[in-house]
């Protein structure tokens, strides 16, 4: 083959080069612990454990001089009550104090899973709520423990990004087919297509490529186990770690939840651990077909020329390239608009009025969530936009629909972008406006207005342009710098 100078290039893998750590502490509490979960759950406690809970902790600096980012997945369904932002601040306090590390560098992601105990101080009355703040106190040490391990294991390293696909979401919004209740119901609708993507991160270290953690960004909610469970779960992502870290040579398995408001496994509200075994099976599969589509870290696909055979073959093969570096971030306040709430005394009276287990408990999240609220007429939450190298990483505290990663996606094709629901104390759904006309649990739950979805996309995409172009201007100035110190 007559070798040629490269005309062509392959799309360039999403990717990093950085300086980056990962550790993980079991977060399991003790059997007993008050965990119901769901409205419609008979029991209060938990009897025992499924699989491990655990907290992973992943560290991320552009250079050794430079600020920290700490990226934490925590199994659990929420950080403290809905709008809990008490809790989450008292979990969240060693960490901060300890590292002098501020909020905009910080992001926990609950995985989300509904076998998860519901520790929250606002439930310490029920049965088991006494251990409830000890588990917190734990939660805020095994991070903190995690944080540390993993800043001092941070080495040179190379963040590469693949995009694949899972079939295990489904769309959960169904209309109900008795047609006389005029409402849709929260379980698999197989008329509608879901958001399939899963995006998967391979971190390997410099010195000897090994990898040393692998990140796993998927909108589903772990909710395949409900009110029958008893045990404490991290549902499918339990198992799903099990199969990625066995063919990865143990190196742990971020999962990060993504835009997951109206997606959820087919087959779910089952009591069946098998089933919980057998989804994360389905996503750790996908996650190992994405990996293995990779390169080695830091090669990509040139074109090489035509070797001329039975027919002109174009041959492709890898080089190296150097990742883009660069960290940086920008977290803001997003005011999201509220729709009309009732008010807090009003709530009251009705929990107090009311004898039915499971209306109780609806009306009891509903007024932690009215007693959250800044005011009437919208709400201040923040949403985390950081750029490491080419990955976008995109967070915020309460359950999106898949219609926001997206756009997001679509609007910087160029970046891995990964994006977060419950990063943060949650108060409720972020719906598109056409289901606002519906009665669907997730507008009759939320505080938040039918704009709230358009206002964070676009206070989301806005600073996210702000670092893609810092980005590109950066590189401009550098390729200058160059330039003029060979002339």
């Amino acid at each position: 083959m007559a070798k040629q100078t490269p005309a062509l290039l392959h799309e360039t893998p999403a990717s990093a080069s950085l300086i980056a750590g990962v550790a993980r502490r079991d977060i399991t509490p003790p059997v007993g612990i008050y965990s119901r979960m769901w409205g419609a759950a008979k029991h209060d406690v938990s009897e025992g454990t499924h699989k491990p809970l655990s907290v992973t902790s992943m560290v991320f600096k552009q250079d050794r001089k430079s600020d920290l980012f700490v990226l934490i997945s925590i199994d659990m369904a929420l950080l403290g009550d809905l709008g809990g932002a008490d809790d989450s601040a008292s979990v969240m306090g060693p960490l901060f104090k300890t590292l002098k590390l501020d909020r905009s560098r910080v992001i926990v992601n609950c995985t989300h899973t509904h076998g998860s105990p519901w520790s929250a101080t606002s439930r310490a009355h029920n049965p088991g709520g006494h251990m409830i703040a000890p588990f917190l106190a734990h939660i805020g040490q095994a991070i903190l423990e995690s944080t540390r391990e993993a800043l001092e294991l941070a080495a040179p390293a190379t963040l590469t990004w693949a995009t694949g696909k899972c079939s295990l979401a489904a769309n959960r919004d169904l209309p109900d087919p008795d047609k006389s209740k005029k409402r849709v119901v929260c379980g698999y609708n197989p008329n509608i297509v879901a958001d399939d993507t899963l995006l998967v991160g391979r971190l390997t270290r410099d010195l000897d490529n090994k990898t040393i953690a692998t990140i796993v960004n998927y909108a589903c909610h772990p909710t395949t186990l409900a009110w029958l469970n008893k045990l404490i779960s991290p549902d499918f992502i339990g198992s799903m770690r099990e199969v990625v870290e066995a063919h990865t040579g143990g190196a742990p398995s971020l999962f990060l939840q993504g835009a997951s408001g109206e997606l959820a496994p087919a087959h779910q509200y089952v009591g069946d651990h098998a089933v919980a075994d057998k989804h994360g099976r389905q996503l750790g599969f996908a996650a190992l077909s994405a990996l293995e589509s990779m390169l080695p870290p830091r090669q990509r696909l040139t074109y090489q020329g035509v070797t001329e055979s039975g027919a002109p073959l174009a041959v492709w093969l890898p080089e190296p390239f150097e990742p883009p570096s660069g960290v940086e971030t920008i977290c803001v306040d997003v005011p999201l608009p509220l729709r009309e709430m009732p008010t807090p005394e009003q709530l009251q009276r009705d929990i107090d009025a009311c004898t039915d287990r499971t209306l109780r408990e609806r009306m009891f999240r509903k007024l932690q969530i009215v007693k959250a609220l800044d005011s009437s007429t919208q709400h201040a939450m923040p949403a985390w936009v950081w750029r490491i190298g080419q990955t976008l990483i995109i967070a915020h505290p309460n359950e999106a629909y898949s219609v926001f990663q997206k756009e997001l996606r679509a609007t910087f094709p160029d970046y891995a972008v990964v994006v977060m629901n419950v990063s943060g104390p949650e108060l409720g759904y972020l719906s598109p406006p056409e289901l606002y006309s519906q009665n669907i649990y997730q507008v009759w739950q939320t505080p938040f207005s039918k704009k709230a979805l358009a206002v964070l996309t676009e206070s989301c995409v806005k600073a996210g342009k702000t670092l893609v172009n810092r980005a590109k201007a950066g590189k401009k100035s550098g390729a200058k710098r160059k330039a003029a110190a060979k002339a």
